[in-house]
């Protein structure tokens, strides 16, 4: 399960429809719309949710993993100490969020987040960059 800074994860690319992913992995174990009218699509054995934002076209925008073979850059990251992979990564600016016993730790150029518990990576958020014309930059045409 490859994390891919800017473009997905694993096959799936921002941008695509709801069609496209069903074509890949099925129907999802779980389906939902969010307070925002997203869909979000669960996946329990690539261990994934997806989000298709409405105000997009139901464009694939934002995917989280806790797969424990998550890599990043040819890392596995889930399960490792959150200081030790930061200092891996080439991203060198996070921000730091706590929120009781997690922390999230982002690195805004990519869209990514880093969630851990008690200092270990326990799962990963990327989401689809937005330029600077406020417009998605979508890898999938």
């Amino acid at each position: 399960m490859i994390v891919n800074p800017k473009n997905g994860v694993d096959q799936l690319l921002f941008g695509m429809k709801q069609k496209e992913v069903i074509a890949l992995y099925g129907s999802p174990e779980k389906q939902f719309e969010d307070d925002d009218h997203n869909i979000i699509y669960l996946y329990n054995k690539q261990q994934i949710r997806i989000t298709f934002y409405e105000d997009e076209d139901m464009r694939l925008g934002y995917i989280i993993t806790s797969h424990p073979e998550a890599t990043l850059l040819g890392k596995k990251i889930l399960g490792r100490e959150v200081a030790e992979v930061k200092n891996e990564l080439p991203f060198k600016t996070w921000e730091q969020e706590d929120f009781d016993s997690t922390e999230n730790h982002f690195n805004e150029s990519n869209w990514l987040v880093l969630q851990s518990e008690y200092g270990k990576i326990i799962r990963v958020e990327i989401g689809a960059i937005i330029n600077d014309k406020d417009e998605f930059e979508w890898k999938f045409k």
